[in-house]
């Protein structure tokens, strides 16, 4: 962990920050002295959230939103301007994944994971560039990745799509948002306990056994393992890392896994 207030003073939004690593995150920047905006589609996972995220005393703003809706987006980025003055961290965690073979994918299937994790992610971090380049103030953003970007993830076809599209984005933008002091980064989680990808994706303990036999560490992540990387990566101690994707899941994707269609 971080020293305290490691964060004091800045602004971070947090996509999907209401649940799972986006909340995991939202809490241990909290705890660091920002303030935080969490945005997500559910009010009532979001005020379920604020309370605890607010335990830590800084200020917690939630603001009910679809990545997918550039106008949406770019109302999440004025009311965080009008409730703190200014935008210093933007997390893209916001994300949607299922299981379906690639031969029976709708149309509909496809777009809807490309639209919430690429295209999310691009306008949120479009949006914030702007406002961070308006400031004239260093920024950071963080977007989530997963290992079978560029592994290959059979049964996700859509969602391995989008998360390379991620993966190149971040390292486009770390080029080119450099001069105006803004770092774009990635970090990428195997499966964390606590969160909706392991509780849908791999829902009987057969399953999650098959993972942790291709799981060098034979084990999953914590949450706050997760969030202690992504506090690492938005603070001022990562001030020159850019570009980077770093990779945390205990070895998983170096190990050649099995495959089971089931």
């Amino acid at each position: 962990m971080l020293p305290e207030e490691s964060l004091k003073g800045k602004v971070a939004i947090i996509t999907g920050g209401a649940t799972g690593l986006g909340e995991a995150m939202a809490m241990e920047y909290a705890r660091l002295g920002a303030n935080i905006v969490i945005a997500s589609r559910k009010q009532e996972k979001l005020d379920e959230a604020k309370k605890e995220i607010e335990t830590h005393g800084t200020k917690v703003k939630t603001i009910q939103m679809d990545v997918r809706e550039p106008d949406q987006v770019e109302n999440m980025v004025s009311e965080t301007v009008a409730a703190f003055g200014k935008i210093d961290i933007l997390v893209n965690n916001a994300a949607g994944n299922f299981l379906v073979k690639a031969i029976d994918m709708s149309t509909n299937a496809w777009n809807i994971v490309i639209n919430i994790v690429l295209n999310g992610t691009w306008y949120c971090s479009q949006s914030v560039a702007k406002q961070m380049i308006a400031q004239d103030t260093p920024g950071t953003i963080l977007n989530v990745g997963a290992t079978y970007a560029w592994t290959g993830g059979p049964l996700t076809a859509h969602s391995a799509a989008a998360k390379a599209g991620v993966d190149a984005l971040t390292k486009t933008l770390a080029v080119e948002w450099a001069h105006h002091n803004i770092r774009v980064n990635m970090i990428t989680p195997g499966p964390t306990e606590e969160t909706g990808a392991v509780s849908q994706l791999w829902a009987s303990p057969e399953q999650e056994e098959q993972i942790l036999d291709n799981i060098p560490a034979h084990r999953l992540s914590t949450r706050q393992e997760v969030a202690n990387l992504a506090s690492y990566l938005v603070s001022d101690y990562a001030s020159y890392v850019t570009g980077a994707n770093h990779v945390i899941d205990g070895g998983g994707w170096l190990n050649k896994g099995r495959y089971n269609e089931g």
